[in-house]
Order: C-alpha cells, then structure tokens, then sequence
C-alpha cells in the first residue's frame, strides 16, 4: 500500500510503530505516517517490541477492548518516541501513559460503540442465554463509570496493579513509596465497591 511504502521509507524505529497499523488498515497507517514524522528517538524500536503488550494490556484494563487499547498503544509509543525517558525506565512510563490515556478516553464519552471485548480472554465464554449477555455488558460499563470517577491516583495504581505490575513497579512508574501502593490500591478498590453499590439496582 501506498502509506506503507511511505512509513518504510522511514528510520526502522519509525517503521516499528506502524506495524500493527499495517495490520489494522489504512486510516491507522495515516495515523502513524502522520504522526512519526520529525525526530524520533533511536531505541523505540527496542521498546516498542519489548513493551508493545503490556501498554495493549494496561489500556484494555481500563477500556475493555482490544481495538480501542491499540490506538491508545499508538498513540502512547508517538507521544514515548518524542520523548529522553531512559529505556530502562520506558515500562513505568509506558504504562502510567497507557493508564492515563484510557481513562481521558474513557471518560471524555468519545469511545466507539462497538461490543467490548476484554484482551485478558476472560469474556470471551459462551453466556448461556441474551439475559446473561446484558447483564454482563451492563455491568462491565458500571464498572468503568465507576473508575473514571475515582481520584486519578487511584484509579491508575489499580489498573497498574492489576495489569501484572508488581507494587515495586507501581511505586516506581507513579513515584510513590513502595509501602503506599497497597493502600492506595486499597482505597481505589473499596472506593470503587462505593461507588458501584451506590448506583446497584435496588432488588
């Protein structure tokens, strides 16, 4: 395609972030062109390889589908290209990053409307009938209502946490102590329960 022949013609760490927009289409590989043009720094081949799934992973925990967590990813890895963050720290800014964009997506409201599909593979059971498939869908969506409401300290500690990183990795992508991760999470995690029994449907 046209738009590749373009993005190849670029440095390799260019080329690198537009590979899953190869993949993906061509309105995406505009994207890209668009955006890498300029200075780009020379190890985000390196990073982008090494990093690309967990970024996917930290913004599917927020937005619940893969798609939408792709172009977080993307736009993650132009925003981390342009950036002198040591490629020894990329991961804690990568993700921080991730968790940051998805929840600004997520609670701006300018989200596709397409079914959300979790990148865990959890969901990705058969439900046994249309009742259990609304219920489902209606309470992913109250669940991520309630985490854009948190404080944003919060609510990005505990996609962190739950995305795999440890608490040495949380404290040290958001600059915290080691020891306040857990109580932080803590706090997000009972805030949330809060906020989700406050809207639960009276039975």
């Amino acid at each position: 395609m046209k738009l590749m022949r373009e993005v190849r013609a670029a440095p390799a760490a260019v080329r690198t972030v537009a590979v899953v927009a190869e993949q993906r289409g061509e309105r995406e590989e505009r994207v890209a062109v668009r955006g890498v043009r300029g200075a780009v720094r020379v190890d985000l081949e390196e990073v982008f390889r090494r990093d690309y799934q967990l970024v996917v992973g930290v913004a599917a925990r927020v937005l619940g589908s893969r798609d939408e967590a792709e172009d977080v990813a993307q736009e993650v890895f132009l925003s981390f290209g342009r950036t002198s963050v040591p490629a020894g720290q990329a991961r804690g800014w990568l993700s921080v990053a991730a968790a940051h964009t998805a929840l600004n997506l997520l609670r701006s409201g300018r989200r596709r409307a397409s079914q959300e599909v979790s990148a865990a593979g959890a969901d990705d059971a058969v439900v046994s009938d249309v009742a259990d498939a609304v219920v489902t869908r209606e309470e992913r969506s109250r669940v991520r209502a309630a985490l854009a409401g948190l404080p944003r300290k919060q609510a990005v500690s505990l996609v962190l946490r739950h995305s795999g990183l440890s608490y040495a990795d949380v404290a040290a992508a958001l600059g915290m102590s080691p020891g306040s991760v857990g109580t932080t999470v803590r706090r997000a995690e009972s805030a949330l329960r809060k906020e989700l029994n406050r809207h639960a449907s009276p039975h």
